[in-house]
């Protein structure tokens, strides 16, 4: 399946992605990957009722998520959201390619880092972006598409 945008954001799907990104890519299959929201039946159907019905939603675990997005058809224009970057890196080495990522939120809470406005990382998000980074994906900060993108290596490296 052509995957449009890899997107990391906490919040996963909220107004940014709704009125945004989806419409903007063209996207008709969301596919959320995160091991806990995959078994929790009450958040998937929050997510869903967020979605336009014309959108399709798979929440999926990791492993799930590597197999489908592997193997699905080319004809579903998927954007993948993932409340971490340690998702989209397990994605990785599962062996999805993935050239660029786009990161929205990653909100504050107490033991992490501000890097822009809306990005606030662990030591274990930091890690995971490195070794994306080291694996040649592209990281940008952009919440909506007509921001400016920022390059998020660039932030860790000037943060460290």
């Amino acid at each position: 399946m052509p995957i449009v945008l890899v997107r990391i954001d906490d919040r996963l799907i909220h107004g940014q992605v709704v009125e945004g990104w989806i419409p903007y890519l063209g996207a008709t299959q969301v596919v959320v990957v995160s091991d806990a929201i995959a078994q929790d039946h009450a958040q998937q159907v929050l997510m869903r009722l967020a979605l336009p019905d014309s959108v399709e939603l798979k929440v999926l675990g990791l492993e799930a998520a590597a197999t489908q997005l592997n193997s699905s058809s080319a004809s579903t224009r998927t954007l993948v959201l993932a409340p971490s970057p340690t998702e989209i890196l397990g994605l990785i080495q599962q062996g999805l390619s993935i050239k660029r990522v786009n990161v929205g939120g990653m909100h504050y809470s107490a033991g992490r880092v501000q890097l822009g406005k809306a990005i606030f990382l662990t030591p274990e998000d930091q890690q995971a972006f490195r070794e994306m980074v080291q694996r040649g994906v592209a990281l940008e900060a952009k919440a909506v598409p007509s921001d400016r993108a920022q390059d998020v290596a660039g932030l860790i490296e000037h943060a460290s």
